[in-house]
């Protein structure tokens, strides 16, 4: 497990997770969220990269996306926005969540070797199946450098045990069906995936999509070991776009709530 992911979960404390997409609305405004999530005391950022055709996500993120490919966000420039939040906090975890084509158009090797420098802990690859991920893992392992797997509300036991073979940092339960942004989750069924889960695994279990405020938050903190939230915050960024100033404002005290739904 990488020191830096596995660290932060051996204290008590429930832990957040934000989601924004590199260079929304700008590399220079994503760099200055970033550096809000972090004085906000964050567990663990993940920033997404760019994809033309994100098919997990709901139209929000997908936007955001759109936005910050019409900026000419690329992976180096998302590379430069991990680089930079290092720099700002070196003990953040910072994840890569997106698609697998992109990895390999830039290439695998190179891809893990730029995680390697600019401080990437882990990956997320939404489209990337287990039967499928030999040569990215093997970079991965090498490098000390987490894949992080999603579970989804299907997957039964067989499936789960194939998934956790190479999984690693957490896991990352999908908590409601669907893409992201598009529902509320049911603590019944996120507590029963969760009992399911914790049955075959000791890796700590966040649920994300359909987590949206600070309530939802701390309902799934007193069953998980953490949120992500995402769709929420881009939606603020989305809602002001002309005034840069009035966003930061507004995810600042957004993130502090959300923080504060982790005590349970």
């Amino acid at each position: 497990m990488n020191d830096t992911i596995g660290s932060i979960f051996t204290k008590e404390n429930k832990k957040l997770v934000t989601f924004i997409t590199g260079g929304d609305p700008d590399f220079n405004t994503s760099n200055e969220i970033i550096k809000v999530l972090i004085k906000n005391k964050v567990d663990i950022i993940e920033i997404g990269m760019p994809f033309s055709d994100p098919m997990a996500d709901g139209p929000i993120i997908q936007l955001s996306s759109n936005r910050a490919i019409n900026e000419g966000i690329n992976l180096d420039l998302i590379f430069s926005l991990v680089s930079n939040a290092k720099n700002t906090n070196k003990n953040i975890p910072i994840i890569l969540m997106g698609y697998y084509n992109i990895i390999l158009h830039y290439g695998v090797k190179r891809f893990v070797n730029q995680c390697l420098l600019n401080g990437v802990s882990g990956l997320i690859i939404v489209d990337l199946q287990p039967e499928e991920d030999i040569e990215l893992f093997k970079e991965l392992k090498e490098n000390n450098i987490d894949l992080i797997r999603l579970i989804t509300p299907t997957t039964d036991e067989d499936r789960l045990k194939l998934i956790l073979k190479n999984a690693s940092g957490f896991l990352y339960l999908v908590s409601v069906m669907g893409t992201t942004g598009q529902k509320s989750a049911k603590m019944e069924d996120i507590t029963k995936y969760i009992n399911f889960i914790k049955q075959h695994s000791n890796l700590p279990v966040i649920p994300g999509f359909g987590i949206k405020d600070e309530l939802d938050v701390n309902n799934i903190c007193k069953v998980a070991d953490g949120a992500v939230v995402g769709s929420s915050i881009i939606k603020i960024i989305e809602e002001n776009l002309n005034n840069k100033k009035k966003m930061l404002i507004e995810i600042d005290d957004f993130v502090k709530k959300l923080k504060n739904g982790t005590v349970v």
